[in-house]
């Protein structure tokens, strides 16, 4: 579709609102427009969901306890609060960790203080404290516990700095208070933003005046990568491979050592741009350590990747990217000699949060696959910014699509493939659309790097081609 067509469709999809409603949404559809250099000339982004319509966004508390804290597996997470938002955070990691469930890794269990009607009449502080020193009797081996925040802690006010002060020093070990209350800011990219200013002031500068690490100039860390499927461990595998010593990895299977290493790299390698530039900017600020973003999603974007960080260093890791990609070409061209001609042509339509809206275009790309139309959860406009960048021109761009819109999307520009989350997933199988899990893999994986582009073409390909789909009907379309 062209251009004018796509926007014709926007119109035509919003027409079921309500005046004020069809103009709220009109901003956040857009038509990618190549000639624009930035994207708040076409999109808006990072609002307040429109109350009645089905956003499918997360909060403030899970920006901080899913993404940014919950995967630092040596340390314990209690949901602070009612057991609601702490149940259904248990267990919510979707990628591999490594240690013992229980003795030196807790990411897999659940802690909340449980909050009852007395706690919000009488508050929380107390019953916080003994939690901690049960957690310290039971645990022993945890290297730290964070404090995340649950709505109703922001409301009645418990001093939950107070005691993770005194609690940390009794204890003698990091206690981190977050206040990651989901009211807070518009969807769960404040959570992010929460979550790495504690990391600024209760981690980062632990190891400040501690000469003691040996460092050496290929130092670096891998930020923002949530290891889903293996992809931090696919990634790491081709850093050291060109040279590089990767001395810290968090969030994804990272440990609070490694955070507190953090300021002793050379270069930050930036994985999740959104959840994650935050924390990297203040170590640019403070401890002079410049970040970069990478992309390992296919064959083409991981060679610009190596070499844009192989840049930042001398020619040892210059020639050790060049020899990197020389060795993963010729099984690059196996695979896509492979899967291309059962994928050539076929059309995408992504729906994901974080970075992958944009970064797994490329690696479409290079099995002939064509993203029609792309969009996020709870972007800012520099996700946006990169994104147009990314994506042909009229691709059709949507924030914080709501169900409706999505489904109505899906019915006229009928994708051979749709990639987004879990809520979406069943609806659209019974639609008799290929689907896959883009947050999760659906439980596939690694995507990242070489290793990974292969699982990817595999996991493509069996989901696209998969005969099940032409006997498919959808249950509201059958005869009762």
């Amino acid at each position: 579709m062209n251009r004018d067509e796509v926007q014709q469709l926007i119109q035509e999809v919003l027409e079921v609102y309500p005046e004020k409603a069809k103009k709220d949404r009109a901003k956040h559809l857009a038509v990618n427009d190549h000639s624009l250099e930035q994207s708040k000339k076409c999109i808006v982004s990072n609002r307040k969901s429109l109350p009645g319509v089905m956003t499918i966004r997360g909060c403030a508390y899970a920006g901080s306890r899913g993404v940014v804290w919950g995967p630092i597996k040596d340390m314990i997470h209690i949901s602070h609060g009612p057991v609601g938002c702490g149940q259904y955070s248990r267990a919510g990691r979707r990628n591999y960790y490594v240690g013992h469930t229980g003795i030196d890794t807790f990411s897999e269990m659940n802690f909340t203080s449980d909050f009852q009607e007395r706690d919000i009449v009488f508050g929380g502080d107390k019953k916080l404290s003994k939690l901690i020193e049960e957690i310290e009797m039971l645990f022993p081996l945890n290297k730290g516990i964070t404090i995340q925040s649950e709505c109703p802690i922001g409301l009645i006010g418990d001093d939950i700095e107070s005691v993770a002060k005194k609690m940390a020093a009794k204890s003698n070990k990091t206690i981190v208070p977050v206040r990651c209350e989901g009211f807070r800011g518009v969807s769960q990219s404040l959570g992010h933003h929460i979550a790495n200013d504690t990391i600024r002031d209760w981690v980062l500068h632990k190891r400040d005046g501690d000469h003691s690490f040996q460092g050496t100039p290929y130092d670096v860390a891998i930020l923002g990568d949530y290891n889903i499927g293996g992809d931090a461990w696919a990634s790491r595998i081709l850093f050291e491979e060109m040279g590089l010593r990767v001395v810290a990895m968090w969030s994804g299977d990272g440990t609070l050592p490694e955070m507190e290493l953090g300021s002793k790299v050379k270069l930050n390698l930036v994985h999740c741009y959104r959840s994650i530039n935050y924390i990297t900017r203040h170590m640019e600020e403070k401890y002079g350590i410049p970040w970069i973003e990478y992309n390992l999603f296919g064959p083409t974007k991981i060679a610009e990747s190596l070499r844009k960080i192989a840049a930042h260093f001398d020619d040892r890791i210059k020639e050790g990217a060049e020899r990197v990609i020389a060795k993963y070409t010729p099984l690059m061209e196996a695979i896509i000699a492979k899967y291309r001609p059962r994928l050539e042509g076929k059309k995408v339509m992504l729906y994901v949060g974080g970075l992958r809206p944009r970064h797994v275009v490329g690696a479409y790309e290079d099995l002939g696959m064509d993203v029609i139309g792309t969009g996020y959860e709870f972007a800012h406009n520099d996700d946006y910014d990169r994104t147009i960048k990314e994506v042909k021109d009229s691709t059709l761009l949507y924030d914080d699509v709501t169900a409706y819109e999505l489904e109505e999307f899906v019915k006229r520009l009928r994708p051979d493939l749709i990639g987004s989350g879990i809520k979406e997933k069943y609806i659209f199988q019974k639609m008799g659309i290929p689907f896959r899990q883009m947050h999760s893999w659906d439980y596939s994986g690694p995507y990242h790097g070489y290793d990974g582009f292969a699982i990817f073409a595999r996991d493509m390909d069996m989901t696209l081609n998969n005969p099940s789909w032409s006997k498919l009907k959808a249950p509201w379309l059958k005869a009762a």
